[in-house]
């Protein structure tokens, strides 16, 4: 019972944070959803029809290498409306925004001449000249032309009044669409000499790619058409765009303000989505729109490619930085995205998300989500992936047809991910509960065995048996120093707590650098590297758990230090012995057929535990071997002689490990060892006063860990024999 509840509690939450997560739409899950619709287009893009009525003027790069760079004169661009309007363009609009006079007009010309170069009579002659940005106006006041503006995020002057009327059917539209606080537009001539004022704008989604333009927006609070809605106002002879809200007569909201549904212009109605965007079906994009400008005003554009035409004027020139991506093509003009999206209102062919759609992607999700899990439980995994694929196959089919024969975007991706998710949550939650009862075997076993140890006995059983090997190891050795003293006073449970607390934190760090502890002895502690995993760096890891087990016993000093103040009792600094030997030992599964432990037995971990008993003579922390030092050259040691270790014939070499590579580096640590060698040339040969000078430089360096072995040396120091060595 209680796993069946666990389980239903993990499925249900699974379900509500789904569609939470949909409801919420966040930026990844949107980002997903139109990469598939992305994909869609891609795959079948709308086929381009050159008998709509919609044509580009373009300021191509061949235009401006005929006409001179960009801006032209306004004289130009009056020419252009003038020839498009005489070969029968029904509207002109322009993709562009002229808020600055044009700087090459008569009277900026003459305002701008030096001194001297023409007599007043000529100024004054040139100064008669109508203005180019005149001119331009009366061409634009002679024809049906759009003007357009950019929207701003930040309020600027008011913007000239819309062309347009709006009425609405159902709720204000205003809150619901893309909004600016300003504008940047074309000169006020301009705009009050033309037929239609809209936005060029588009909102720009994360990845800068074109998918849905606004149809109205507000600047300020007043609604505008987009360039592609007010084009085809003008074109239309309408007055007003006619806007369609959620609730309006024909349009269901079920109670709630879901947003625009569409927007009549003339006799057409656009489908939008709730902001009043429309979704196109792009295209690729198709030279056959574009009309070279300096071919039109050349005459040699015939008149059927423009009576009767939506004309846009727009650049496709790189240079002019008007160049987006759509769904289809990495670089478009934008001029051609408003073409296409006048296409698509046209044509009714965009794309659409009916209000349905969230609500049909959820439900899907709710009823597969939970169908499966019911399945799994009650059939096993092989069941609900059987249906998980059946789905999978079936919404993607669906969603294809959906969009290539009804136009609609459905999504087939977040449901399947949020199934998917509840199949694999349910699957491994029932595999979990099948290992329960082998998971508390591997954590008792734990307790007792490195765990990765336990690890490799789970992925090898074969070497659960009796036997070893022989391999190279790194072996350790630590000791609690004066742990009767310690004792002293504590009953058992005391001392017990006292030991836990001393051995945890030595215990992981041993762990984490890859090390297997053999046994705890009393108050001290072995353990090895390279066994029963091979580490190729398992002197240097060991070297570094030797100085990290003496930081990790600072921390805990610190903390009972802390604890003795309170209680109001003395603290007895807790302080360890290590030796470390690297060398050739025999590991494995050592004792009898009927109770054996993973150990390790050789010459070399005798020494190893005789470096341990050392650290008492120099006054030392952490002693190692020559074999240690040479497989782990980058730390920082200081030589300390040779000693007779028992059990072994020739002298051994040994070191003190002081710290890690960047004491190593430290110029600090070059001055102590050069002192260390001279001190023990001067003890040799009985040089107290040089020893003491030595002494009391070394102490000023001030390297830690070192105080226990300079008083050692300070001892020597005055001792008639100072050339006697300690011994094991």
């Amino acid at each position: 019972m209680r796993s069946r509840l666990a389980y239903s509690l993990i499925v249900l939450g699974i379900l509500a944070g789904a569609v939470l997560l949909r409801i919420t739409d966040p930026l990844p899950v949107a980002g997903l959803r139109n990469l598939v619709f992305d994909g869609y287009q891609r795959l079948s893009p709308r086929a381009y029809d050159p008998a709509l009525p919609i044509r580009i003027a373009d300021i191509d790069e061949e235009s401006l290498q005929r006409l001179g760079q960009w801006p032209w004169p306004r004289t130009a661009l009056a020419s252009l409306i003038q020839k498009l309007q005489a070969q029968g363009a029904a509207v002109i609009a322009f993709d562009m925004v002229m808020p600055e006079p044009d700087r090459l007009s008569p009277e900026t010309l003459v305002a701008r001449l030096p001194p001297g170069l023409a007599d007043d009579r000529l100024k004054a002659e040139i100064a008669k000249l109508p203005s180019n940005d005149s001119l331009l106006a009366q061409a634009i006041a002679g024809a049906p032309v759009v003007i357009g503006f950019a929207g701003t995020e930040r309020p600027t002057v008011p913007l000239a009044k819309p062309k347009a009327g709006f009425a609405f059917a159902g709720d204000d539209p205003a809150p619901f669409v893309p909004a600016f606080a300003g504008a940047t537009q074309s000169l006020g001539p301009f705009s009050e000499a033309a037929s239609g004022l809209a936005s060029l704008n588009w909102v720009p989604e994360v990845d800068q790619v074109v998918r849905r333009l606004p149809v109205v927006v507000t600047v300020d609070g007043r609604l505008y058409p987009s360039l592609a809605a007010e084009t085809l106002r003008v074109a239309f002879g309408a007055s007003s765009l006619l806007v369609k809200t959620a609730g309006a007569s024909g349009e269901e909201s079920f109670g709630a303000a879901t947003g625009i549904a569409a927007i009549r212009i003339g006799d057409i109605e656009v489908a939008t989505d709730g902001s009043g965007q429309l979704w196109p079906r792009f295209t690729l994009t198709d030279r056959r729109r574009f009309l070279p400008v300096w071919k039109i005003l050349s005459g040699e554009v015939p008149d059927d490619e423009i009576a009767g035409r939506i004309v846009l004027v727009g650049a496709s020139a790189a240079g002019l930085l008007d160049l987006r991506s759509t769904p289809v093509d990495a670089a478009v003009p934008g001029v051609e995205v408003h073409a296409q999206a006048i296409e698509q209102m046209l044509t009714g062919a965009a794309l659409s998300r009916p209000d349905f759609m969230t609500g049909a992607e959820v439900l899907y999700l709710l009823v597969v989500g939970g169908l499966m899990a019911f399945l799994i439980f009650r059939a096993g995994a092989a069941m609900g992936a059987a249906l998980g694929a059946l789905t999978i196959a079936a919404v993607g089919f669906a969603s294809w047809s959906a969009y290539a024969h009804l136009g609609w975007l459905v999504d087939p991706v977040y449901p399947t991910l949020a199934v998917t998710l509840i199949y694999i949550a349910s699957t491994v939650y029932l595999y979990l509960l099948t290992e329960v009862e082998r998971r508390r075997v591997r954590n008792a076993f734990s307790r007792y065995m490195s765990p990765d140890m336990v690890a490799e006995l789970a992925l090898n059983p074969g070497r659960l048996k009796l036997g070893g090997e022989t391999r190279e190891m790194t072996l350790l050795f630590a000791d609690v120093r004066g742990f009767t003293n310690i004792s002293e006073g504590l009953d058992a449970e005391e001392l017990t707590r006292f030991v836990n607390r001393l051995f945890t934190p030595l215990s992981d760090v041993i762990l984490a650098y890859r090390g297997t502890i053999d046994k705890y002895m009393g108050d001290a502690v072995m353990a090895f590297w390279n066994a029963p995993l091979d580490d190729p760096d398992h002197a240097g890891n060991a070297a570094r758990a030797s100085l990290a087990m003496l930081a990790a016993l600072d921390e805990l000093n610190r903390m009972l230090a802390a604890e003795a103040e309170t209680a109001g009792r003395n603290h007895r600094p807790i302080r360890l012995g290590i030796g470390l030997n690297t060398g050739t030992c025999c590991v494995g599964n050592l004792g009898s057929e009927q109770r054996f432990d993973y150990s390790v037995i050789g010459d070399d971990v005798n020494v190893a535990s005789r470096l341990q008993d050392l650290t008492k003579d120099y006054g030392l922390e952490i002693i190692v071997g020559e074999s240690t030092r040479r497989h782990a050259p980058d730390l920082a040691y200081l030589p300390l002689g040779t000693v007779q270790v028992r059990g072994k014939v020739a002298p051994t070499a040994i070191f003190a490990l002081i710290g890690d590579a960047d004491l190593a580096r430290n110029p600090s640590f070059a001055d102590f060892l050069a002192m260390h060698a001279d001190l023990e040339t001067a003890l040799a040969n009985g040089h107290a006063e040089r020893a003491e000078s030595l002494l009391d430089a070394m102490r000023g360096l001030a390297l830690g860990g070192l105080s226990g072995h300079l008083d050692v040396l300070a001892r020597r120091a005055g001792m008639r024999d100072a050339g006697s060595r300690p011994e094991s």
